[in-house]
């Protein structure tokens, strides 16, 4: 592996030793940037990966909510599988679930039944490949992914019934969408949607942990766009989501689900996240005594391995830009988000040194 050597000079010293007992990935704090116009967001993604699984506090396409998530805000509307980071267009926000938590199925779901939920920043916490938030409603979220798969856990703090939705009609425009109840832990469908891109095509297969006890489909002119099931938890109790995603069709989402993620095991998909952002970072060694220069440096260079993003499937299909599906004949994937207007000056030469 190529590496780079960099040292900062400070005026008083030099230090020639990176802390062996502190990794890479320490000094990375992805709430960087998700204030003022930075444009970014703090949820779990790997590298160029197809998945950014993070939470949505901006669903009004407004210019500083180009990534879903505003560290101004208060509310989040969903935890969606696609954000984009550092754009100055609003898209994404694909696939998105949210809990909420009540004593007693006393309301029936309707379209009218809210899931918008309070946070707090001092509840909130993330690192390479891993977010969590303790919300208001009493459920914790905890998100992770690996390249093609998000990984969700909702841990419920008081006994109750858990209502879980699934949102297609979120963010951008829907123009089309579907939700297929396979059986009570699996279901899959397609979300098409018009923003920055005009007819993004977004395929999934979900599996859920626990059978449901309830469900409720929601349609209207642009096909099938909510479904909000029901759970009966104990205190402390969690529930695991897992979502596959896809450009081609749901039979690739369940393929990258299957070939990536065939176990439940949350902690595992947290701790290979980490490792592979710490490869990534450990790409470029700066000496510095300053820590503050050493979370801005390595909080930049992961942000620069955000995107461009995979978008084959483990088949080697993918959608192009003609809307047919190809297949890769390389050995390699094959990517898309490249802002070239933006990035051909830094980012390409970065990654060719790299």
């Amino acid at each position: 592996m190529k590496r780079l050597i960099i040292l900062l000079c400070s005026f008083s010293s030099i230090v020639f030793s990176q802390p062996l007992d502190k990794k890479f990935t320490a000094f990375i704090n992805p709430f960087i940037g998700a204030g003022g116009h930075g444009h970014t967001f703090p949820g779990a993604t790997r590298p160029f990966s197809m998945v950014q699984l993070s939470p949505d506090t901006r669903i009004d396409g407004s210019w500083d909510g180009c990534s879903g998530y505003h560290f101004s805000d208060s509310l989040i509307y969903g935890f969606s599988h696609t954000h984009l980071s550092g754009t100055g267009v609003s898209d994404y926000g694909d696939i998105a679930f949210m809990p909420k938590l009540v004593t007693k199925p006393s309301e029936i779901p309707s379209l009218s039944m809210d899931f918008t939920t309070v946070f707090s920043h001092k509840n909130e916490k993330a690192s390479a490949g891993y977010y969590s938030v303790d919300l208001e409603n009493g459920v914790k979220v905890e998100l992770s992914s690996t390249q093609r798969v998000g990984i969700q856990k909702y841990t419920a703090k008081s006994k109750g019934f858990l209502w879980i939705k699934l949102d297609l009609k979120h963010r951008d425009f829907l123009l089309n969408g579907r939700i297929n109840l396979i059986n009570k832990r699996s279901l899959n469908g397609l979300r098409v949607s018009k923003a920055w891109a005009k007819n993004q095509k977004v395929y999934y297969h979900t599996e859920i942990s626990k059978p449901y006890i309830e469900n409720y489909i929601f349609k209207d002119s642009s096909g099938q766009h909510r479904l909000i099931l029901g759970y009966m938890v104990k205190a402390g109790e969690s529930i695991l989501i897992k979502t596959g995603i896809s450009s081609v069709d749901e039979a690739g989402a369940l393929a990258n689900l299957n070939a990536e993620m065939p176990h439940w095991d949350f902690e595992r998909v947290k701790f290979e996240s980490e490792e592979v952002w710490e490869d990534k970072m450990s790409k470029i060694n700066i000496y510095t005594p300053n820590d503050t220069l050493k979370n801005n440096f390595y909080t930049a260079l992961y942000h620069c391995m955000i995107h461009p993003s995979v978008l084959n499937d483990v088949t080697g299909k993918y959608r192009g830009r003609d809307g047919q599906v190809h297949a890769i004949d390389w050995d390699g994937d094959y990517y898309t988000v490249f802002s070239l207007w933006d990035t051909y000056r830094a980012l390409h030469p970065l990654f060719n040194i790299t």
